[in-house]
């Protein structure tokens, strides 16, 4: 089977350096080749791993206008990815594109719609989408054994330095806007649209002022609330977790969920194998670079055709939006 030719623009995400390795080892992809519009951090990435030995383009054209490439990844800092990920579709190639979506929302449509007029796939770069835990605990939401599903709460703090608070604090909601596709991610799939959002972005810091720093995402939805935190100053290791509550039972992926190596699951009463109250499930632990491949995978097999994209783009239109009506892009 023929090798799938990727390229890659920018170099600025935090996942980018990470999704080229993923590429760089798969044995389904060639890879061609990577642009970096800005000077400093070309000079800052090239000849050092994991872009040791990679082809560096000159120009946008020179790698748009490569036939031969069939998707990009799409990794720039989050102020510029939407605009770069407008031009890779409008040249007509698929796109791996590193959450989130951007804050122009009329922006983000345009480039999904032009996408599926040329019948091209846009595929977020959310990794806990391939994580065995989410995995589970969603498609036991999904599938009702745990009953009517009636709140979720997630918890996905992070530390970070002032310089990079400087850097996400381009975007509305702060540290919200930057990680809460995320979690978001899971929750819309699960439970749809909210009917309401409300959310609260403080800044309890002052490391840099006016940045989201301390944020809570409320999203209601007819019979179910969601609760996503999300805080910038968490002492290292972060305690990450994610719970799932329905009327029949509960399932929460114990933290920290990276690795993520258990799930606590109770139930009222016995049912497909597992006990009526509290169990422990244990599972692989995963670091991100395995999540990463994985992605890619899914997103090669569905090029190829072996199989439908694992979110469709209204799902991806959906979890940005709700992101955007939580950071104050959109109204709630």
């Amino acid at each position: 089977m023929a090798k799938i030719r990727m390229a890659q623009y920018g170099t600025g995400h935090g996942h980018a350096s990470g999704k080229w390795l993923a590429m760089k080892k798969s044995a389904e992809v060639e890879l061609v080749g990577i642009f970096e519009p800005d000077p400093e951090r070309r000079k800052a990435a090239e000849g050092r791993a994991p872009y040791d030995g990679a082809r560096w383009f000159d120009s946008v054209d020179q790698m748009l206008g490569d036939q031969s490439i069939v998707a990009v990844a799409s990794e720039g800092r989050n102020i510029e990815s939407l605009d770069q990920t407008e031009a890779i579709v409008e040249a007509g190639r698929h796109v791996w594109y590193d959450k989130p979506a951007g804050d122009n929302w009329v922006q983000w449509q345009r480039v999904v719609r032009k996408a599926e007029e040329q019948k091209l796939l846009v595929q977020l770069g959310y990794m806990f989408r391939y994580h065995q835990g989410f995995s589970q605990v969603t498609a036991w939401a999904r599938s009702g054994f745990l009953g009517e599903v009636f709140s979720v709460r997630a918890h996905m703090s992070t530390s970070l330095t002032e310089a990079a608070r400087r850097i996400i604090s381009d975007h509305r909601g702060g540290i919200l806007y930057d990680l809460g596709g995320h979690m978001l991610d899971q929750v819309v799939w699960m439970l749809g649209r909210p009917r309401q959002v409300t959310a609260f972005v403080r800044n309890d810091t002052g490391v840099v002022p006016g940045f989201g720093d301390n944020t809570l995402g409320v999203f209601e939805f007819e019979k179910a609330i969601a609760f996503i935190d999300i805080a910038a100053m968490e002492t290292p290791p972060m305690a990450r977790r994610f719970e799932v509550y329905g009327s029949q039972g509960s399932a929460i992926l114990v933290e920290p969920f990276e690795p993520g190596r258990t799930l606590r699951v109770c139930l009222d009463e016995a049912r497909d194998g597992f006990l009526k109250g509290e169990q422990t499930v244990h599972i692989p632990p995963q670091d991100r670079q395995v999540l990463y491949e994985r992605e890619l995978v899914a997103f090669l097999a569905a090029l190829r055709g072996k199989q439908p994209p694992d979110r469709d783009h209204a799902h991806e239109l959906l979890v940005q939006e709700t992101l955007l009506r939580a950071t104050g892009g959109i109204a709630g």
